[in-house]
């Protein structure tokens, strides 16, 4: 269905699953989120991936998600999903996504047991073949690549990137240079603009940013100076924005998502706080700073203008 054999670049979106009080997926409020992502020129959208509480989401919450996504973005912008885990789990979600329009998927990888090399290589594989979807593999967790794996997934063609979510740059050096441009390559930290001036010159040229649920004027702003090489710029984002929301993300499991959707909620956008067990809210305390920087942020690096819709 899809002869674009190139993974997205730039900044991409990872919409969150908005969830109402009573624990049901609002997907108008989803609908809103992509907008903003849309209108703040992000390169692509992500939807029902770890940002959206992918392995908490129910089948029919999962094909709503993908529905919304493609209908929202109305082909502006490529939309990926997560698949991943539980193998049958993830045949069955690969072809919802092709069936609803998407044009790739992230793979992530299969928990509690991570297989030998050659199982490894053939979950991705499997998954990869079952549609012609594009297809980006995600190291994280459990689960490393290595360069075996990758001269096997080298000779699939819907597979179209890899994304790295481990942070070991000794591993990260050696498969850029063995694979080069064979791959795109992303940088998937929890809070990738931490990491990213380290992954560009290995051949990232893509990262997905939490920030930009809430901030997205400042991914933009960071990014551009990491490229343009603004030593300046980049630590002074880094001094008042990127590490004291990464010092708060750090200090419980689960805020990778639920700062978050506080993010928004602080900078006025209709999604709330409630997520999924077992990740938890954020604390009072946690929350407050988290105003506090941001209305620092919005002093220091007021928003110029509004990007047009793409």
């Amino acid at each position: 269905m899809n002869t674009k054999r190139k993974a997205p670049k730039g900044i991409l979106g990872f919409p969150i699953a908005p969830f109402s009080e009573n624990n049901k997926l609002d997907e108008q409020k989803l609908a809103q989120n992509i907008q903003f992502l849309l209108d703040e020129g992000l390169e692509a959208i992500f939807v029902a991936c770890a940002a959206g509480e992918y392995p908490s989401l129910s089948k029919e919450e999962y094909e709503a998600m993908v529905e919304v996504a493609v209908s929202v973005t109305a082909g502006k912008v490529p939309v990926y999903t997560g698949v991943g885990g539980n193998i049958q789990t993830s045949l069955e979600l690969a072809r919802i996504s092709a069936d609803k329009g998407a044009e790739g998927y992230l793979i992530l990888p299969p928990y509690l047991v991570p297989g030998e090399t050659a199982g490894q290589a053939a979950y991705f594989k499997t998954i990869a073949e079952s549609t012609d979807l594009n297809a980006i593999v995600y190291q994280r967790d459990n689960l490393s690549l290595s360069v075996a794996t990758l001269e096997v997934l080298a000779d699939v063609p819907q597979v179209v990137g890899v994304k790295d979510g481990l942070g070991n740059m000794e591993l990260n050096t050696l498969l850029t240079q063995t694979f080069g441009d064979r791959f795109s390559w992303l940088n998937g930290m929890p809070l990738a603009e931490v990491t990213m001036p380290a992954y560009v010159p290995l051949g990232f040229e893509s990262y997905s940013s939490a920030i930009s649920n809430y901030i997205p004027h400042i991914s933009r702003k960071f990014y551009s100076a990491v490229l343009e090489g603004d030593q300046e710029v980049v630590h002074d984002i880094y001094k008042h924005v990127i590490l004291p929301i990464n010092n708060i993300r750090c200090q419980r499991k689960g805020y990778a998502v639920s700062l978050i959707k506080a993010g928004m909620e602080i900078m006025g956008m209709p999604v709330g706080q409630t997520v999924r067990l077992p990740i938890l809210p954020v604390e009072k305390g946690h929350y407050a700073e988290m105003e506090a920087i941001l209305e620092k942020v919005l002093e220091r690096f007021p928003k110029e203008k509004t990007i047009q819709s793409i």
